[in-house]
């Protein structure tokens, strides 16, 4: 069988603004072109699949039930778009600010590859010919640790002149140049 390939995606700062733990329907605003990149990756035959650390349930600041219901809302406006979440992963713990059961290191935390691994596993992908769209240096590293090739960090333009991500392969502004090159 032939591995597939996906577009791997972080969450807060990719798909959403990243307003900080954002948790509520009412405080998520998607960025602008996602739905149009991953329409024209899945029209290229790529997955899409989120992988996001979600330290806020880790640290007591909303529960993982909260973090479902937002996750099926956002599932279902993508799917409104004609686009289809393969999988959402997640890593509610934090090695430091974690409380209780969720204070510890787990393999499935960026920049660990964790998730990364487990969807490939999971879903027979080619992560060799994946992409990974992040706004973190540990979006980046956690794919390069899990073999992904292509990795695009999202930045803002205040970002660009500090940028000196040494494990993306592109800086990328917004998705406009990456929907027209799938």
């Amino acid at each position: 069988m032939e591995k597939r390939r996906a577009l791997f995606l972080d969450r807060d700062g990719v798909i959403n603004h990243d307003s900080g733990y954002t948790h509520r329907i009412e405080d998520f605003h998607f960025i602008d072109g996602i739905f149009d990149l991953c329409r024209a990756a899945q029209q290229a035959g790529y997955l899409i699949i989120v992988v996001t650390n979600q330290a806020g349930i880790g640290r007591g600041y909303y529960t993982e039930e909260d973090f479902q219901v937002l996750t099926t809302w956002m599932v279902g406006r993508f799917a409104a778009e004609g686009v289809t979440i393969t999988e959402v992963l997640y890593c509610p713990f934090h090695p430091e600010h974690g409380v209780g059961e969720y204070k510890r290191d787990s393999f499935n935390r960026k920049p660990q590859p964790g998730m990364i691994l487990t969807a490939a596993e999971k879903h027979g992908l080619d992560v060799d010919s994946s992409i990974m769209i992040g706004d973190s240096e540990t979006d980046m590293q956690a794919a390069l640790s899990a073999g992904v090739k292509k990795r695009y960090l999202l930045i803002d333009n205040c970002q660009s002149i500090f940028s000196t991500s040494s494990t993306a392969t592109l800086l990328i502004e917004n998705f406009s140049n990456i929907a027209t090159s799938l």
